[in-house]
């Protein structure tokens, strides 16, 4: 199979939300010809500016690009993009290969895996790991389950997006890996909440506080960059919690079919859901609000009586 260079394929690139439309710029930076389509036209616009092809819909977007990838919201969305009578299996030519980046299920990527074959196309589950920031700068880690050869062919794609990127076995092994991940970021970030307002309520000055926990070896780099938009109580969102919420959704539900009891991510995710009450669009880190606003009220959870 060969490299999947610029000088040899063109892409297609769905789904330009924050992570995605930095991806697709990154793949016009290294000089990929690239057909774009988003279900807002502004977002595509906004890549069509900058070199990128805006296509009408999936449909015709898959039936002229070499290489399909693909960054959507969640399964829903994966399943109506690809399987639709317009979709990119409708669309796509035999041979055509497929990166799909969006974080979902283990089951809807093996699906997908299975559908793409039946039409003649080869897929790669590529789940995305890295902030805004980083898919910005290209430092992104990439965990992708399928075919050991395409993983290789593809090695020129995920080189101008990514500072690093792993083989963790096939179909459905990148995003099973995902959640992985996505567990230690969701329960890390529920653990600083609480220790910050213990902090705080046992008379730790809060700004202090936060910036000697940023020094310390026990915070990961995940997380330390968080900590000083939390100190000015400034959680517009980069990782929006609505997507960590959905993201523990998917964790427990693996972990139930796996029979994986999973105490600490239940609770985190009460916290979660709870906060995603509200009405404003909010990073995930703003579970440790929640933690502030709630001290002192009984736990609801359980009770600690020394």
């Amino acid at each position: 199979m060969k490299n999947l260079t610029a000088n040899e394929v063109k892409l297609g690139f769905i789904g330009l939300g924050n992570i995605g439309s930095r991806i697709a710029q990154r793949l016009l930076d290294h000089g990929y010809q690239l057909e774009v389509y988003d279900r807002d036209p502004a977002k595509a616009e906004a890549l069509a500016a900058n070199g990128g092809v805006v296509a009408k819909n999936s449909f015709e977007l898959a039936s002229t690009a070499a290489v399909i990838l693909s960054c959507l919201t969640n399964d829903e969305a994966v399943r109506s993009v690809y399987t639709e009578p317009l979709g990119v299996l409708a669309g796509a030519r035999p041979g055509t290969t497929i990166l799909e980046m969006s974080t979902i299920s283990p089951e809807t990527s093996r699906e997908l895996h299975t559908l793409s074959a039946q039409r003649g196309s080869e897929m790669l589950d590529v789940a995305i790991s890295g902030s805004t920031p980083a898919a910005e700068q290209g430092m992104l880690t990439l965990l992708v389950g399928g075919s050991q050869d395409l993983f290789h062919a593809a090695e020129p794609i995920f080189q101008s997006i990514a500072k690093q990127y792993f083989l963790l076995g096939g179909p459905g092994s990148g995003t099973t890996m995902k959640l992985v991940v996505n567990t230690l970021l969701g329960l890390g970030m529920q653990a600083i909440a609480e220790a910050v307002v213990l902090g705080e309520k046992t008379g730790l000055d809060r700004k202090r506080l936060l910036e000697v926990l940023s020094k310390t070896a026990v915070v990961a780099p995940a997380h330390v960059g968080k900590l000083p938009k939390i100190a000015i109580n400034d959680y517009s969102p980069q990782f929006p919690l609505r997507l960590m919420n959905k993201d523990f959704d998917l964790i427990l539900t693996a972990a139930a079919k796996a029979q994986v009891r999973m105490p600490a991510t239940e609770a985190a995710f009460y916290v979660s859901s709870e906060e995603l009450a509200g009405e404003n669009e909010e990073d995930f880190s703003a579970v440790l609000r929640r933690m502030e606003e709630v001290a002192g009220i009984p736990n609801l959870i359980a009770s600690y009586t020394p």
